[in-house]
């Protein structure tokens, strides 16, 4: 199963992507203050599920696929309200590694998602009774 270890490998990656690019952004390329911004701290709640992805924890990936679109709104809304060029273009950066990593938790997530409709299917169908 090939393409579950690239889905998985897009997803480890395009995290740890976006929470280098976080840190970059504002305390090195486009920072809100000279010398760098408290805003940096953003990246650290990307860290809490890192684990659980390395680990290609189900659960993990599930809530993080939905957290992670926090960061997708701030992307998108600073693309499209910052004055700086270059901090516009790191949002839309952070925007684009957002749907990134949302893609290929979703993909990889995708057969384990179909196999458990399948067994409540299979379980609903034992567990009706006839209405005779």
């Amino acid at each position: 199963m090939q393409a579950h270890r690239v889905f998985h490998t897009g997803a480890v990656t395009s995290l740890v992507i976006l929470f280098f690019w976080l840190l970059l952004w504002e305390i090195v390329v486009a920072p809100l203050h000279p010398g760098g911004s408290l805003l940096a701290l953003k990246a650290l709640p990307l860290l809490l599920p890192l684990r659980g992805v390395l680990k290609r924890d189900l659960y993990t990936l599930q809530w993080s696929s939905m957290v992670i679109l926090v960061y997708l709104v701030e992307g998108v809304v600073r693309a499209w309200s910052d004055r700086v060029e270059l901090s516009r273009i790191m949002a839309l950066g952070e925007a684009l590694l957002v749907c990134v990593y949302f893609v290929f938790a979703l993909l990889y997530l995708r057969p384990y998602k179909q196999r458990a409709k399948q067994l409540a299917k299979e379980l609903l169908d034992k567990v009706k009774v006839p209405h005779d």
